[in-house]
């Protein structure tokens, strides 16, 4: 069994666990990175579709200390994202150990140390890592999520999650039905349709429909304006360009897009070309599903269809509470911060070195906010401890 003696252990390879290490390193306070799967940023690397690209402008989306080059596109593309990733893992210096499933992590009062017990999954042999700081990078997406649903366990054709589409080639021809109208339903419901799916996408909730262009407007005014004039004006311009789209099942929430994302993290759908394809009648707009039977589903509207498979753009869930013994201070029962990111400046932050990054629910911008608030702490801390 082999022990390691760490500053700081972080849980998770993804971009929340190597801006982190990113800035830890640029402190020079020593970390290593515990990733489950065989590489960084698996879930852009083997969970995420082809056509897939930021949904913000490049400027939101970097990591500390390295800006997108200024000749990259606006809207970075999924491959262009990933070589990003790699090159800084390699620029600071990212100690990335992949294979490596945390099976605990608990705090020992005594020692003032976490211990952190992981399965090395190509040498099947137990690792057990010590530190002064745990970060937390496992992410909102760890698992992905499937609603229940009376009758799914009997569906006759494919389930999906989301995660595991890459193309709607295998759907040609095919009736689809897409569950969740969020960005990524929405832009899998487009790319089916144009791999000639007959397609249907199931809209639960009210939802913002905006472009790109007015989501990077209206995050270029938050910084001068209230988030309150600022949804105002993007929600005129979303008019402006789709018009009234409740005839065709989709309803836009009572709040604005801004609001709701700094409140409940829900955020707007950026349009691909999803709603000329609604407005066309190319893809259906459904309510919620009530039961399954076969390969018949029926709808809260009464409708009855028949569809040859289902994809769940339905989400993912945090997997924390499953290996983290002590989480309660830190984390809910969903596996989530208690205080959210705009109830407490210090979400980010428990007791006893105990960190989260990667959870405020504002995609990479937030991210990086967490790593380099995270970094400099545990320097502010290791620092006043060595002046005592």
């Amino acid at each position: 069994m082999e022990e390691v003696v760490v500053e700081a252990v972080i849980v998770g390879g993804g971009p929340a666990g190597i801006a982190t290490s990113a800035c830890l390193n640029h402190l020079k306070i020593s970390n290593i990175v515990l990733e489950r799967e065989d590489c960084c940023a698996s879930l852009w690397k083997k969970k995420a579709y082809d056509r897939l690209k930021l949904h913000l402008a490049k400027q939101y989306c970097q990591l500390p200390h390295m800006p997108f080059p200024h000749e990259a596109p606006t809207f970075i593309p999924k491959n262009e994202f990933i070589h990003y990733l790699d090159e800084y893992v390699s620029r600071f210096d990212v100690f990335l150990r992949c294979n490596r499933n945390v099976e605990s992590a608990f705090y020992d009062s005594n020692g003032s140390k976490w211990t952190v017990v992981t399965r090395n999954t190509i040498l099947e042999v137990c690792e057990v890592y010590f530190a002064k700081f745990l970060v937390v990078a496992s992410g909102e997406n760890s698992q992905g999520y499937v609603p229940q649903i009376h009758g799914l366990d009997g569906f006759g054709g494919t389930l999906m999650h989301s995660s595991l589409y890459q193309n709607g080639k295998q759907f040609s021809r095919k009736d689809v039905l897409v569950v969740g109208v969020g960005n990524s339903g929405a832009e899998i419901a487009y790319d089916l349709s144009n791999w000639g799916a007959r397609t249907s996408i199931v809209a639960r909730s009210g939802v913002h429909f905006l472009t790109e262009e007015i989501v990077k407007l209206g995050m270029f005014l938050l910084k001068y304006l209230p988030t309150k004039l600022v949804d105002m004006i993007v929600l005129n311009l979303g008019k402006l360009k789709h018009g009234d789209m409740s005839k065709y099942g989709l309803k836009r929430p009572k709040e604005g897009p801004f609001f709701l994302k700094q409140t409940t993290g829900r955020s707007a759908t950026i349009d691909v070309g999803c709603i000329e394809k609604i407005r066309s009648g190319e893809i259906k707009v459904l309510p919620s599903i009530t039961i399954i039977e076969g390969n018949t589903i029926k709808f809260e509207n009464e409708e009855i269809h028949h569809f040859d498979d289902i994809i769940f753009a339905t989400g993912y869930r945090s997997n924390v509470k499953t290996w983290l013994k002590d989480y309660k201070g830190l984390f809910n029962d969903e596996g989530m911060p208690k205080q959210r990111c705009f109830e407490s400046k210090y979400y980010w932050r428990g007791e006893n070195g105990l960190y989260c990054a990667g959870f405020s629910q504002r995609g990479l911008l937030g991210i990086s906010e967490d790593a380099e608030n995270i970094a400099n702490h545990i320097s502010f801390i290791l620092k006043t401890s060595n002046s005592d």
